[in-house]
Parts: C-alpha cells; structure tokens; sequence
C-alpha cells in the first residue's frame, strides 16, 4: 500500500483516553472473559494491511455492478445514495467496533464478533439474526465472483467470445478449474492477515480497472448523442427501479460482516486508529465506485448491464485488459468472504473454534487434512460453485443480496445493537425529555455538550417514574413506544447476561475498575442515527424484495 498509511500507523498513538499500566497494575486487574470460543488471529496486521482488507472486501463484485445501480435508481439519486451508503457505512463500522471494545459496561468481556455483542442485549436470537444475515450477503457475493469468472475468464482465455454464448468446457469448466487453483488455497488460510498482500494487489487492479473504464468507456460520444449531460441528467433524476439499485449499492458498501474480522487483525487497535482504517477505506471505495459507476453508466445508458465489462467489445484490447483485472480482483476477493461465511458455520456449530479437530481422534493424515477448517471450506466452495454454473445474470444476485442480507447487515443490525447496548441510558434520555429534566439525575454527572454522558450511574426506578408519565402529540406518530420497547429489551438482556457472566467467572461489573483502556460513551446523536438506521434498513428491505419481484418475476 502507499507510503501514506505506514506514516501514519507511526504516528498513531494509542487514543487520548487510553492509559500505560505498570506490571504491577495489570497484575491488579480483575479478571476478564471471552464471550466465545472463536480462534483468535496468530498473526496482526498495520494500518495499511487492515485498510487493504476492507477495501477489499467491500470493492469486490460490487463494483462491476454499480453502473448497474445509476441505471435502476437514476443517476442523480444514485450518486446520491452511493455518498451516503459510504458514510452510514462508515458510521456503523466504527459503531460497532467501538460499542464491542470501548463501551464503559463492555470492559470484563472481549466482544470479539457481532453476533456477540448483539447477543448481549437480544440473546441467541439476537446472534442467530446476524449470523444468518452475514452468511446471506457473504453467499451472495461468492456466487456473485463465481459469475463474474464465468463471464470473464474465459474470453480472456480466448475460449469464448461474448459472455455466456460457450458451451461447458467454454464457460463453467473454466470457472472451475481456475477456481480450484487459485481461489481454494487462498480460502483455505487461518487468518485474514494472511491476505494481507493479495488484498493490496486486488486494490491495486481495481483501481487500474477503474482507470480504464473512465478511459475507455464511450461516455462522450453516448451522451452528445443523447442531448448533452444536461439532458441526459433531467432525464435520469430518479428510476423506477431505485431500490433494486439501493440493493446492487448496498451489497457494494456491506461490510460490517468483516469489521470485527478486519479490526481483530490490526495491531494497536484504537478508536484513532479505526477509524483511519474505516475513513481512509470508505474514502477509497466511495471514489471508485463513482468513478467507474458514472463513466461506465454514461458510456451504455440503458444497454448498461449487471456486469458493465459485458458491454464492451469482447476482441477489444482495453476491454481485455480490464476482464484480467476484474478476474484478478475476483480470484482475490472471494476469499475475504468465504472467511466470513466460514466463521458463521464456525460459530452455528462449535462455537467459533475452527481449531478443533487437532485432538488425538483425528490426528492421523487424513484428519490433519480435513480437519474443521479445510473441510467447512470445501464445502462452502461447492456450495457457491452449483448456483453459479446455473445462474447468469449478475444484476439480481447483487439486488437480491443487498436488499435482504445487506439491509438487515448495514442497517437494521447496528441500529438494534446500539438502542440495546446502551438501552438504560436512552430509557434515562428518553425519560429526562419527558420531564424536561437534565438525563442523569446524579448532580455530580451528567450529559456533555455533545450529548455524549458523562456519568454512567442512572436511577432505573426514576427513569421508569417519568416514563409512566404522559406522553406528548408525537410520542406515537415518532414510534417511541417500539424504542423504548427495544431499549427496555436490551438493557434487562444487557443486565441479565451480565451478571450471570460476573458470577461465573468472577469479572467486576464497575468498567471503573479496568485501568488503561480507551472509554467511548453514548450520545444523542447516535440514539437517533441508530433509529434511522432501523427504519432506513426496513422500508428498504421491503422495497427491495418488491421490486425485485416485480421486476424479475411478474
């Protein structure tokens, strides 16, 4: 990667609120426990190699579709979506990782996953929601590379001329075999630091990709020919098909499934130093999206396909060049998502630990061969590999994806987790504006003037007094009873498994007590972006499905 992140990964501190300990001070600290058994990283990786791979995880086959996505939303609005799909992307990123590592009522437990830290408000129901929605998005973009393969490979090889028009041997043989090559072995790594260097290669060729696409693409001529940018502006404001294209988008930008995978392999890891990494990747992916999804959507309008290389000449040199670099990003990035996927049957059935098949029962050659790690990711790639030599079409993959796993990943996830993570202190907001009272009755605490609080002792039975109280006009048109239902959901959740892990293994519930770590507080600005977020994700999930099947179906 550039120079710009080794300066910087010098040059960052451990975070302002973070504290040395000395020996005798850690010897000191209460105990700590781990939520699940899940195989830590062996190996960590600096600012550039985490940024490589999320960068690399979220400009994957996305990508390729997002001249796709301006052609269903409009160009206006889907420039427009894609700007903020980035920064809610960002947000929830550092949302999450914050909430599982920095949060005050967090400090006796390592939050290692997502399903972890939803589990505490929501239990194994909260946890299996997320796993199922990681696993969703994270198939749907391995049977998306696995197309891309099939409809690029092969022509680059010479076996085909347009995609989709070879037989077999042509098409899905090749898919197959190049697959098994280079895509198995690298699916088949420990830790994601192992991807460290292909991640930084792939980056590299989409960024090339993109390049040649803004080049090449015929943008110029399509747009005289149809008025002028002006017109052709007026004319693509908004689509008929703005969610299908919100789907391709978010599938695009969904990566919270990898963040704790991502932020677990960076050493030093720091609220500062995260939110370089999710600031410089989002940055990253933004900029390349918008070029290649504005350039190629304006060089083909409404001939835009799902996979936009399609439409350029298949015996032309820099459509060929461009098929090499897509192929390479795909063979690369497959990988990123079959972790995750992996780490989702990992966690369904032995609670996180791909390690476990080393005992003296299966340490002969063939159990050292199969062990849990290689054998789940076999199966995985034959799992994506049966769809994609039956499916074609790419744009629906993406769509489909992005509305269903994406939404409840992006968006309704990280909204649910925060209202329940901190659910005491919105029920003490909530009820403080009902009263017209400061929240946190402690006089010596209170809210900063970022809304962020300062002390984290709340009275629950004050609070409950002034919520029992009468309610103003927009109580209900704002929904507040369903929020504070969900808030009052995760706090009792939050104090329930709490307790029950303080007593099994001995771990102090006063965050107080765990010198030398970083705290990020709850602010009110979050509580209503994490609202958002719910009723975003919602109506965009219903949306998306809808108009999927009325455009694919009926």
């Amino acid at each position: 990667m550039p120079d710009l992140y080794d300066i910087m990964d010098e040059t960052c501190g451990e975070g302002t609120a973070a504290i040395e300990l000395s020996e005798e001070q850690k010897r000191k600290q209460p105990p700590r426990t781990q939520l699940s058994n899940l195989s830590l990283p062996k190996e960590k990786s600096a600012i550039g190699g985490a940024c490589s791979n999320l960068v690399n995880s979220i400009v994957g086959a996305g990508i390729i579709g997002i001249p796709y996505a301006l052609k269903e939303s409009g160009l206006v609005a889907g420039v427009i979506l894609l700007v903020f799909v980035s920064y809610f992307t960002d947000k929830t990123l550092r949302m999450l990782v914050e909430l599982a590592h920095f949060h005050p009522k967090l400090k006796a437990v390592d939050v290692l996953t997502f399903e972890d830290l939803i589990s505490l408000p929501f239990g194994e129901r909260g946890g299996h929601f997320i796993l199922a929605s990681m696993l969703f998005v994270a198939y749907g973009a391995m049977v998306a590379y696995l197309l891309i393969i099939k409809d690029t490979v092969p022509i680059v090889m010479g076996f085909s001329d347009d995609p989709g028009s070879g037989g077999f041997v042509q098409s899905e043989l090749v898919m197959m075999i190049t697959s098994l090559v280079i895509i198995v072995p690298l699916s088949m790594q420990r830790d994601m630091s192992s991807l460290a260097f292909t991640s930084a290669l792939s980056v590299m060729a989409d960024i090339v990709l993109v390049g040649i696409i803004a080049i090449f693409s015929p943008f110029e001529e399509t747009v005289a020919n149809h008025g002028g940018i002006g017109a052709v502006m007026k004319d693509n404001v908004i689509g008929y098909g703005f969610f299908i294209g919100f789907g391709v988008l978010t599938t695009a930008m969904t990566c919270q499934h990898s963040a704790f995978i991502v932020s677990g392999s960076l050493e030093g890891l720091t609220t500062k130093r995260w939110g370089i990494v999710t600031m410089l990747s989002m940055a990253t992916a933004c900029f390349l999206c918008a070029i290649l999804g504005i350039t190629g959507y304006l060089g083909f309008l409404e001939e835009t396909e799902g996979d936009v290389l399609n439409n350029f000449d298949y015996d032309a040199l820099e459509g060929t060049i461009a098929r090499c670099l897509l192929a390479l990003t795909m063979f690369f990035t497959y990988p990123m998502e079959a972790f995750v996927a992996r780490h989702v049957i990992m966690k369904f059935l032995y609670d996180g630990d791909m390690d476990g098949d080393t005992s003296s029962s299966e340490s002969s050659f063939l159990g050292s061969l199969f062990n849990r790690r290689v054998k789940w990711t076999w199966i995985l790639y034959l799992s994506t590999l049966i769809p994609a030599l039956i499916v074609d079409d790419l744009g629906p993959v993406l769509s489909i994806t992005g509305a269903l796993g994406g939404c409840c990943l992006a968006y309704i996830g990280p909204g649910l987790v925060y209202l329940g993570i901190n659910g005491e202190f919105f029920l003490d907001y909530v009820g403080s504006v009902l009263g017209s009272k400061t929240p946190t009755p402690d006089a010596s605490g209170g809210v900063g003037d970022d809304g962020s609080y300062t002390n984290m002792d709340v009275d629950p039975t004050s609070t409950m007094q002034r919520l029992s109280g009468p309610k103003p006009w927009w109580w209900y048109p704002l929904l507040m009873p369903l929020w504070v239902r969900i808030a009052s959901h995760g706090s009792n959740g939050m104090q329930e498994r709490l307790t029950v892990l303080a007593a099994q293994h001995r771990l102090s519930l006063n965050g107080e007590d765990y010198l030398g770590g970083e705290t990020v507080t709850p602010t009110r600005g979050d509580y209503f972006l994490s609202i958002f977020f719910i009723v975003f994700g919602t109506i965009s999930l219903i949306a998306g499905l809808l108009s999927n099947f009325i455009a694919h179906v009926l």
